[in-house]
């Protein structure tokens, strides 16, 4: 399922936004396999990525109230390379669920994950999609519900502001 940080015309014109490299081909993080082989080429990928941004936005759906696995073990295996890319980063999170609450467990426990790295998790406003499945074009993947795409907007608009401050 889509998310809101995937809607390129709600963002503000002064960004490029570039889609992260993908994590589900990044193995199960182990030390033992850190230890032997080194870090895997996709998860360098990832974390150069990470650096070159100068912000992040985590889009993503809620699964078993919390975050997805693969999203857990790519912040896992992250977190491990030589320079943190998380640390003084500005990071926005954004949730989707076909529950009503919208994926705000998931963020939760990203949010402890995201602090714990060092980033600067943005906070307020926060952009929970409930029913996340009437709400996004099942061809296109557009968000087509009116009131949500005004408070990602606005989302967006305040993380501007915020960016701002945390970068001075």
């Amino acid at each position: 399922m889509p998310c809101c940080g995937s809607c390129p015309s709600l963002r503000p014109s002064a960004w490029t936004i570039t889609e992260a490299p993908g994590i589900g081909s990044i193995p199960p993080y182990n030390s033992d396999v850190q230890g032997s082989d080194g870090v895997p080429a996709d998860v360098t990928a990832l974390a150069e990525a990470i650096h070159a941004a100068d912000v992040v936005i985590i889009a993503s759906p809620e699964y078993n109230c919390s975050m997805l696995g693969v999203l857990k073990n790519a912040l896992d295996w992250v977190s491990r390379t030589e320079d943190q890319p998380f640390k003084n980063k500005p990071v926005c999170l954004q949730s989707v669920s076909m529950g009503q609450l919208g994926g705000a467990r998931m963020q939760y426990h990203l949010g402890q994950v995201m602090v714990f790295l060092g980033a600067d998790v943005f906070t307020v406003p926060e952009v929970f999609i409930g029913a996340g499945h009437q709400k996004f074009d099942a061809d296109t993947l557009a968000l087509t519900d009116g009131p949500t795409r005004e408070v990602v907007g606005k989302q967006l608009a305040v993380f501007v502001d915020y960016i701002g401050r945390v970068s001075a």
